[in-house]
């Protein structure tokens, strides 16, 4: 890396990239340039002689890795990046677990458990073991093993901790043998759920030098991204391949930890100068995003935590607004008072939807804003809601690749055995698993080989089963020999799914039917842009099946650009940035949760939400609280969130529409009252005779080129399929093997192998 590229950092990023000497943790306040600092620390690691294959960079979600991949490729060429080790904890580790999962008692062609799958194994055996479900409930059994887990508490050490003690006074005290049979069962499926790839990780990596080794002299460098957002289980894995070489970079903010519940613990980012020995703080301070009167109010908000590290945030940016806190009556006029400024603001800036987010603590709060937006013709998207791939038809359609792909895998055989209906009831089901968990193998071996476990089923069942084990297998014989998009459209049309989804025409049936194409077009899409990118040795199903086990709603959201308003919780928003953003709901019982006031760690956590809220907004910063609201079928009174005086009243304008300015003091001072004359009435909704839609972009699609269009030259702008307007850097080789380097407007730098490539030469 030239002086010229180290010029464009300011100091203290400077400094942060250019130590290389030991551990080394980097503060990086909000805005202030993460990823900038690790994109240029990479490149300043690549400049200095590393190999790229010998750094490893984790982040926690794949739209980050790719990003951060893309602009290391501009700076030292998309060659050189294309080697580097970055990804996910979960995607990297599962990678390392196939190569490795011999080692540990696995076979390679393990299945990826998704929460849904993990859920609905743990409600079997809760069946198996005739327990009540209203106390053993499965979300809740199932979301304590993966906190165990997180914890690398296994079920045998699980059994003789305080977690089972606690579960005996929670009157639950056989959820210790229930982790024990899910262990089991998973082990027995071939199958790792998402907190396994970090628990085996770590066995693998403890419990077997040899192998730790040889991954701590491949990862001879080693970058996190996010590190609040750790857990115990990940923190273990980054000491165990850094403790020898100490050549560990790792980044993040104190004050944005906000996911304890998924088990992010804040003590690995306080106490990491304890943890790693010489260990150096950086601290980038400087706010590029947002104006300076949003960094100060932050900042006069956060400082009511006491364990963080301290730091003093800053900005060079314009002057700004104060805060705005909007005081509402009802949660219907909450949402009339931020529809109408969104309409205001944007006639006044000439900006688009897109710059507008409205953030709430919990998801029920979007329903008012809906309603009035919809009244109001303003589109608008919400992130969150049910994500496409589970969905109940993509679900089932995914059980049969699955099976396919690893025919131990129990949740996905359990699932379609008998989707479409085939005679295979869940008595015959019964009979097979409790002769597997006897024997301790999979249903699939039983299923198998019927005569040889002495199934008891009649000789007409016997044909059934037959007949299905010859139907997967089948599919398994071309796993190699076709594209992901041909086998799975051929399970699609071969298993009956197609004919019974399209078996009716009512609404719900077409809404699936829609699902369905839109699913094929996806795996066309991922075959096509494989072999664009010459990676035609990834098409295949178990390919396919891995890219879908990652993916999280965030990861999974299209990204587009239509013009929207987003609305969303403030997990979902951290990372994201809009010229305006509305905070909505700031009223006890709502934020803080009140599942979070009674513990001082949790309420400073809740603090820290807020301040992750507010240090999104780049321009403008609005607050808004409800007198009433309706909730759990009544109308609540609260009080206004006492997280509102915790910022300098100074930094805070308060509109009232009933006194106009006003003090904030006198808004967190005025009790919940009952308006005069008021009582609790039935919301009334008035039919709409033309109700208007939420606006949606359609585009024709675009006419495509010759394969290989041999006139394509540097310097051309072509319009792409998928990733749109680009202008075309170079071309080589020759053929059927000629590539051309592309810079696209927003889908950055591709490499694309022209046979496969569709475009339009536009000028």
């Amino acid at each position: 890396m030239n002086e010229n590229l180290l010029e464009q950092l300011n100091e203290s990023q400077r400094e942060a990239v250019v130590y290389c000497d030991g551990p080394q943790l980097v503060i990086a306040g909000a805005g202030s340039g993460k990823t900038r600092v690790l994109t240029y620390k990479i490149g300043y690691l690549l400049q200095e002689g590393m190999n790229p294959w010998n750094i490893l960079a984790l982040t926690f979600t794949n739209k980050a890795a790719r990003e951060m991949k893309e602009r290391i490729g501009r700076l030292v060429g998309q060659e050189r990046a294309r080697y580097l080790q970055m990804g996910t904890f979960h995607s990297v580790f599962a990678r390392i677990l196939r190569a490795e999962a011999e080692t540990i008692g696995f076979q390679p062609n393990f299945t990826i458990y998704d929460q849904s799958d993990s859920r609905s194994l743990v409600k079997s055996i809760i069946k198996e073991m005739q327990l009540d479900d209203k106390t053993y409930k499965p979300a809740s059994v199932a979301d304590r093993i993966s906190m165990a887990k997180n914890h690398l508490l296994l079920p045998q050490n699980y059994a003789q901790s305080t977690w089972a003690i606690d579960d005996t006074h929670g009157k639950r005290p056989l959820v210790k043998d229930i982790y024990i049979r899910y262990h089991e069962r998973c082990r027995q499926a071939n199958a790792m759920d998402f907190d396994d790839l970090l628990v085996y990780t770590y066995i693998l990596l403890n419990n077997h030098d040899d192998i730790r080794k040889k991954y701590i002299e491949r990862f001879q460098y080693v970058l996190v991204d996010e590190y609040q957002d750790t857990n115990y289980a990940q923190q273990s894995i980054v000491v165990l391949l850094t403790k020898e070489r100490g050549q560990v970079c790792v980044v993040g903010d104190d004050a944005q930890s906000i996911y304890s519940f998924r088990g992010a613990n804040i003590d690995n980012i306080l106490d990491f100068q304890n943890k790693f020995d010489g260990a150096r703080l950086f601290k980038l301070e400087q706010n590029y995003r947002s104006t300076q009167l949003i960094v100060q109010a932050a900042n006069s908000l956060i400082r009511h935590n006491e364990r963080q590290i301290p730091k003093d945030v800053f900005s060079k940016n314009e002057h700004g607004e104060k805060l705005v806190l909007k005081p509402a009556y009802s949660d219907k006029e909450e949402a009339i008072i931020v529809c109408n400024d969104i309409r205001k603001i944007r006639r006044q800036e000439h900006c688009r939807y897109s710059d507008f987010a409205i953030l709430y603590r919990t998801n029920s709060q979007s329903r008012s804003f809906e309603e009035q937006m919809r009244k109001d013709g303003i589109p608008y998207r919400i992130y969150g809601g049910l994500s496409f791939y589970q969905r109940k038809e993509i679900k089932d359609v995914i059980a049969y690749f699955r099976l396919v792909s690893n025919p131990n895998d129990e949740e996905a055989l359990r699932r379609i055995i008998n989707y479409p209906t085939r005679g295979i009831g869940e008595t015959t089901v019964g009979k097979i698993a409790e002769v597997a968990n006897n024997h301790g193998v999979s249903l699939w071996t039983v299923l198998s080989q019927p005569q040889v476990f002495s199934l008891d089923v009649s000789k007409a069942t016997y044909t059934k089963l037959a007949t299905f084990k010859s139907l997967i297998s089948g599919w398994a014989d071309r796993l190699i020999s076709e594209d992901a998009y041909e086998l799975g459209h051929a399970i699609i049309m071969e298993s009956g799914i197609s004919k019974e989804i399209y078996s009716s025409s009512n609404p719900d049936d077409l809404s699936r039917q829609e699902n369905l194409e839109e699913f094929l077009g996806g795996m066309q899409d991922f075959v096509a842009g494989r072999q664009e990118e010459d990676l035609g040795d990834q098409i295949y199903l178990p390919n396919f099946l891995q890219e879908v086990a990652l993916l999280t709603d965030i990861d999974s959201d299209s990204g587009d650009a239509d013009d929207k308003v987003s609305l969303m919780t403030i997990h979902a928003a951290k990372g994201l940035e809009f010229p305006t953003v509305f905070v909505v709901g700031l009223e006890e019982n709502i934020f803080p949760s009140p599942m979070c006031t009674n513990s001082m760690r949790e309420l400073e956590e809740e603090r820290r939400l807020l301040y992750v809220a507010i240090t999104r907004a780049e321009k403008h910063c609005f607050l808004t609280c409800a007198q009433n609201r309706w909730r759990y079928g009544r109308m609540e009174y609260d009080t206004p969130s006492r997280f509102i005086k915790d910022i300098d009243s100074s930094l805070l304008s308060v509109e009232s529409s009933k006194d106009g300015m006003i003090s904030a003091a006198s808004v967190i001072s005025r009790p919940a009252t009952r308006m005069q004359n008021s009582r609790p009435v039935a919301t009334q909704f008035v039919a709409d005779p033309k109700p208007r839609l939420v606006p949606v972009r359609h585009e024709s699609p675009r006419p495509q080129s010759v394969i290989g269009d041999i006139g394509l030259k540097e310097g051309n702008v072509i319009e792409h399929q998928r990733f749109g307007i680009g202008t075309v850097i170079r071309v080589e080789g020759s053929g059927e093997n000629t590539k051309a380097t592309v810079e696209f407007k927003n889908a950055g730098t591709k490499q694309l192998l022209l046979k496969f490539a569709k475009y339009t030469i536009v000028q």
